[in-house]
């Protein structure tokens, strides 16, 4: 009787493994899709409301807004009601007009030059400021309890309150800072009154509401880092700098990637901040994407909802494009995301 090398028997084995796979009907896309679905039913029907719900609210807009922006739709040719009369729609297909429009304009280039600094100065301040105070509450200080939660406060308060009370600060007659400054005899500064001022306030109102976030996502990930490899490293020699390089960066590795590419989606599209505190002014200096989409769309007369859904696409692909290279970047790191 022949005797199966080993290869032939790792062979065999596979090939039997196969078939029973294929007797269970995990080759047939449509047959393991039902068996799946009869197993596992209770989940599909909890999940169902909540994928009809996404669905309609989020699913039939951005398709709407993708529709509109290869059109030339306005306020005076969309379909309206005046009274008891309905006046149909007459607005036209007009293909990548819009697109090119934007995209070969200053408009959409100058706006979106200041949304990327807008971005990268918040992310890069946000992350700086959390990681060293996340690094500070670590450790075993009196009343750490207490700073926490006072770091956490401006995360807690609504945050179109949070803006609403800095702008009483930076009122140029009334505002605390201008106050202070009057005490010590200096001219009051026009902080929402001067395109750069204005810059920097915005940018400085939106780390203050993002830094709690970041300083609670990494103090988590500082907390997960096992205290024996600080203790290792000391014994070894290595000094503060050298640990926090060799041990805590690498640590946060996983939880600083999630929450820098959240931070980047939230802040390309902080629409309260910069709504609310200067309305994208003075002038067009502080206006980003998002407000400018939304001028469109609610402030300019007559109202362009092409032109406004065309704006929403762009900054969907801008977003989609950063999210496929930063995953890249990742993978070539080794990281799973």
């Amino acid at each position: 009787m022949a005797v199966d090398t080993p290869s032939q028997s790792v062979a065999k084995a596979a090939g039997e493994h196969v078939a029973r796979g294929r007797s269970r009907g995990t080759g047939n896309p449509r047959r393991a899709a039902k068996r799946s679905f009869a197993t596992h039913w209770y989940a599909w029907a909890m999940v169902a409301p909540v994928v009809i719900v996404i669905g309609v609210i989020i699913g039939y807009p951005l398709v709407r807004g993708i529709y509109l922006s290869f059109t030339d739709a306005n306020e005076r040719n969309v379909a309206r009601t005046i009274g008891v009369n309905e006046i149909p729609a007459t607005y036209e297909f007009i293909g990548l007009d819009n697109y090119t429009d934007a995209i070969t304009g200053s408009q959409f280039l100058g706006t979106l030059g200041w949304t990327v600094v807008w971005t990268v100065s918040c992310v890069a301040i946000t992350f700086a400021l959390g990681l060293a105070l996340a690094n500070i509450l670590n450790r075993k200080i009196a009343g750490r309890s207490v700073y926490r939660m006072m770091i956490i406060l401006p995360w807690a308060v609504p945050g179109f309150v949070s803006v609403f009370a800095w702008r009483f600060l930076y009122d140029e007659r009334r505002g605390l800072l201008n106050q202070i400054l009057s005490g010590a005899g200096l001219d009051a500064v026009p902080w929402l009154n001067d395109p750069l001022m204005a810059k920097f306030a915005v940018i400085a109102v939106n780390v203050w509401l993002g830094v709690p976030f970041m300083m609670v996502a990494l103090l988590g990930g500082l907390q997960s880092i096992p205290g024996e490899l600080y203790e290792a490293a000391e014994m070894d020699g290595a000094n503060a700098w050298q640990r926090f390089r060799n041990i805590t960066l690498p640590g946060l590795r996983s939880v600083s990637t999630t929450v820098l590419l959240l931070s980047t989606i939230w802040t390309f599209n902080m629409f309260p901040v910069i709504f609310l505190l200067t309305r994208g002014g003075p002038g067009e200096a502080t206006q980003i994407l998002v407000t400018q989409a939304y001028k469109f769309s609610f402030e300019i007369s007559p109202r362009d909802f092409a032109q406004s859904s065309t704006w929403g696409v762009l900054i969907l692909v801008l977003l989609m494009i950063f999210a496929a290279i930063y995953q890249r970047v990742l993978r070539k790191q080794g990281e799973v995301w």
